[in-house]
């Protein structure tokens, strides 16, 4: 009896104005080939990340070294400086 646990990024979708990335990670538990169970896991990636203290903003690109070459190379194709800077600019808009 062999049990194996297989997680995948099996869904990966580039939305909206700002180009985030959504990745759908599937969990897979099977017993001898036989699949058991199946989960997902979802989260979202944006571009950059915003915050504001006192004064002035600071704007970060986000890390995605972690990620998939999958991943890494749908962000390095969609994260453009343009969309970068939009994102910076409506985040500061929104008051983030």
């Amino acid at each position: 009896m062999a049990i194996t646990k297989t997680v995948v990024d099996d869904k990966i979708e580039v939305v909206g104005d700002y180009k985030s990335i959504q990745v759908r990670t599937a969990t897979v538990i099977k017993e001898d080939g036989v699949e058991l169970t199946r989960s997902f896991h979802r989260r979202v990636l944006d571009c950059v990340s915003s915050s504001y203290d006192d004064s002035s903003w600071t704007h970060t690109d986000t890390d995605i070294s972690g990620e998939s070459t999958e991943v890494q190379g749908i962000a390095s194709a969609v994260w453009t400086t343009d969309i970068k800077n939009a994102k910076k600019t409506a985040n500061e808009n929104a008051g983030i």
